[in-house]
């Protein structure tokens, strides 16, 4: 059995029964495992219920669809962090996020599909773009540490605001980037073609496709309801498992959240690369970045200050230099437009030498 039906509806079991363990004690260790187990089918649904509505609804309300939805369990987990008061956490999430997507999902898919194909190709002007804009979520990213380090006295409430206008900007310029990708410049967007019509053609036309829009609306919902429920069980035996572990805030943070909320992405890029659709591949792993960087986390940062649980966009500043090294050496893997096994090595090494640097950083 394929690898995604396998963990989407096996994996389904581990919702009572995480449900279960949280009501009964079980320890914070066990609950933990439990709900991120029940959170990777769900997350997988919401994304394979978010791919069928861009195919019913067409090109343009789709790639709203996948840019509004794509990463909604990574916002949904660190909205009910945020909640909790876990500010550190999340801060760490969002590095991990951007870290996950640019080095694990893409060195994995160039891995797989490399031992596959001697060499793939993928659209060299796309993932120039999206390089120079990851290059301003970087920007955006050093900025309040840049405020803070080269100030005598800072007070907080003058971080607070900076990381406002910062997130206004960023949701402004991810703004423009959904009217440059799905308007003004869609034709460099058309990755992926042929598994797209081959997907039209298995839903049918006319008033036979209104029911399938319907049942995808719903799974979207039921979804997105499911993983807010785990992710409160998820969240509520972070700390206690973390500190368990000996594990600190930043390495729980950085490595272990994105891995559970990034599952899908994760899934999805490796499938199309080892389809030989390494355009389709990129776009996934270099999107969900943008999105984290552009989107996601100006949102946190917004909500913060409604909910009274302020957050702000100083990071550390091992953080910054480890997303700046991420995203420069992405971009320099993929000025050529080619791909191999050799690549994904590299990209997966570098994510391992960060994680291994993460785990022994005293905070």
């Amino acid at each position: 059995m394929p690898i995604k039906p396998l963990i989407s509806y096996g994996l389904l079991l581990f919702i009572p029964i995480s449900i279960l363990a949280e009501r009964l004690e079980w320890g914070a260790l066990t609950v933990f495992g439990l709900s991120a187990l029940a959170i990777l089918p769900l997350a997988i649904w919401l994304s394979t219920a978010t791919e069928e509505l861009a195919v019913i609804t067409g090109p343009t309300i789709g790639g709203l669809v996948n840019a509004l939805f794509g990463n909604a369990t990574e916002l949904i987990i660190a909205l009910v962090a945020l909640k909790s008061g876990l500010i550190d956490i999340v801060k760490a999430s969002i590095t991990g996020s951007i870290l996950a997507n640019t080095l694990l999902v893409l060195g994995l898919s160039m891995l797989v599909g490399g031992l596959r194909y001697k060499e793939q190709t993928f659209n060299q002007a796309v993932a120039g773009i999206n390089g120079s804009t990851m290059g301003l979520a970087v920007t955006a990213m050093v900025i309040p540490a840049l405020v803070i380090n080269t100030s005598n006295i800072i007070e907080p409430q003058v971080i607070r605001h900076l990381s406002l206008v910062v997130a206004i900007v960023m949701i402004a310029v991810y703004g423009l980037t959904l009217l440059f990708s799905l308007k003004t410049h869609s034709y460099l967007y058309d990755v992926g073609v042929s598994d797209l019509e081959e997907a039209e053609t298995s839903h049918p036309s006319g008033e036979g496709a209104k029911p399938k829009l319907w049942l995808w609306v719903g799974v979207l919902l039921v979804a997105t309801i499911g993983v807010a429920i785990e992710s409160e069980i998820f969240v509520g035996a972070v700390e206690a498992t973390a500190a368990s572990l000996g594990l600190t805030d930043l390495f729980t943070g950085i490595i272990l959240l994105p891995l559970v909320g990034g599952a899908a992405e994760y899934v999805t890029a490796v499938r199309m690369a080892a389809k030989d659709n390494m355009d389709l591949a990129v776009s996934v792993a270099m999107g969900s970045s943008l999105l984290v960087a552009l989107l996601v986390a100006p949102i946190l940062v917004i909500v913060g200050e409604v909910i009274g649980q302020p957050m702000d966009l100083n990071f550390g500043l091992f953080e910054v230099v480890a997303v700046v090294l991420a995203v420069a050496t992405v971009n320099l893997i993929g000025q050529d437009g080619r791909s191999n096994w050799l690549e994904g090595v590299l990209l997966l090494s570098t994510f391992a030498l960060l994680g291994a640097a993460f785990f022994f950083h005293p905070v």
